[in-house]
């Protein structure tokens, strides 16, 4: 499988067809260490996705998908009734491993539209459920460089922008969201500077997209995550972008934890807050932010890093991974058919009305 991308050499996911193995590039060791995993079991998978080694709502529903062709494989039976009960098995594991990233529901639902109608023996049902992945990957490739086409459009000239968590090519399939906008903006000249929040408690700011940043050459800095309303006040922040896990279909859009505060202060401050997500992230299915299942994680993310312990023995942890940002502080939503602006429910429906 190539991705034929020639501006990003980051590939968090990759599958070697011939061997069926799923290569994942392990998030938890950057940046100090570039290594790659190889999965020949769904169960494993779905192990790498709640660990972040994989992570990023795009990349997760990748990965999920290679889980499944990989049960298929995995199953050595002639019957394909049991074949296609083993597969459903796996996708059950996979589907409870990240409740908040709607591309793992989604990519597991297109799985299972292929084994419910591919036909034949074993063998054409694991040929057709390893092309739908394959699929689901290069989709997810050509759509983050189309939006970020589309999104470099609203960066102005010599901008500098706030990111927050990591939305870049580690976050998919490859050149990433809210880091594609930023990357198709820098290609074009228009970035002065990228303020990297750290992205508290794992740090996937200070960890994944410095690293991305300075693998691609980009002029960036790296702040406190309580620094950002600082340097907005400040009016040292021209323009924000963000990725997403879920956005329902009025637009209210959950991603990692203290996106909120940034649009509040983006609009206090009036400056641009752009949200850039696949249509595979926008859930028809959920009017509200209110009814988007939040992901709470260990409270050792919190207590402390790196096998070093900070918080006292004892104390109380909450460790929400996600906050909702109602749509009206939404300035545009970036997708890989174009840019979307309020009113969202109608524009969101014209978008996603008959997609697969």
């Amino acid at each position: 499988m190539q991705d034929g991308d020639a501006m990003s050499e980051i590939r968090p996911i990759s599958w070697d067809a011939e061997r069926k193995i799923l290569v994942l590039l392990d998030q938890t060791r950057l940046p100090f260490e570039e290594i790659y995993r190889e999965y020949d079991d769904p169960g494993k998978v779905a192990a790498a996705i709640r660990t972040l080694v994989v992570r990023g709502a795009p990349a997760i529903g990748s990965a999920a998908a290679f889980g499944v062709v990989l049960a298929a494989y995995r199953h050595s039976g002639s019957d394909p009734g049991d074949l296609g009960a083993f597969v459903r098995d796996a996708m059950n594991v996979l589907s409870q491993t990240r409740p908040t990233a709607v591309n793992l529901f989604w990519a597991i639902r297109r799985m299972e539209g292929v084994l419910d109608t591919a036909g034949g023996g074993p063998g054409r049902i694991r040929q057709s459920l390893e092309r739908e992945a394959v699929k689901i990957f290069e989709e997810d490739l050509a759509s983050c460089r189309t939006m970020g086409d589309h999104g470099a459009s609203l960066v102005p000239d010599g901008a500098r922008v706030l990111t927050h968590c990591n939305a870049g090519a580690l976050a998919t399939a490859g050149y990433g969201t809210a880091l594609g906008i930023i990357r198709s903006a820098h290609h074009r000249g228009k970035i002065r500077m990228v303020w990297v929040d750290e992205t508290r408690p794992v740090l996937q700011g200070a960890r994944l997209t410095a690293w991305e940043m300075i693998r691609e050459g980009i002029p960036a800095t790296l702040i406190t995550d309580n620094s950002a309303g600082a340097l907005i006040a400040s009016g040292k922040v021209d323009f924000i972008v963000v990725g997403a896990d879920r956005i329902t279909s009025r637009g209210d859009v959950a991603n990692k934890i203290g996106t909120y505060p940034l649009a509040v202060l983006a609009d206090r401050h009036q400056v641009p807050f752009v949200v850039a997500a696949p249509l595979s992230t926008i859930d028809p299915g959920i009017a509200s932010g209110e009814d988007i299942p939040i992901e709470t994680r260990d409270p050792e993310e919190v207590t402390g890093f790196g096998g070093v312990r900070w918080a006292p023995e004892g104390v109380a942890v909450l460790n929400l991974a996600f906050d909702v940002t109602p749509a009206s502080l939404v300035g545009a939503i970036v997708t890989e058919r174009g840019v979307i602006r309020p009113p969202y429910p109608a524009s969101i429906a014209s978008l996603t009305e008959g997609r697969g």
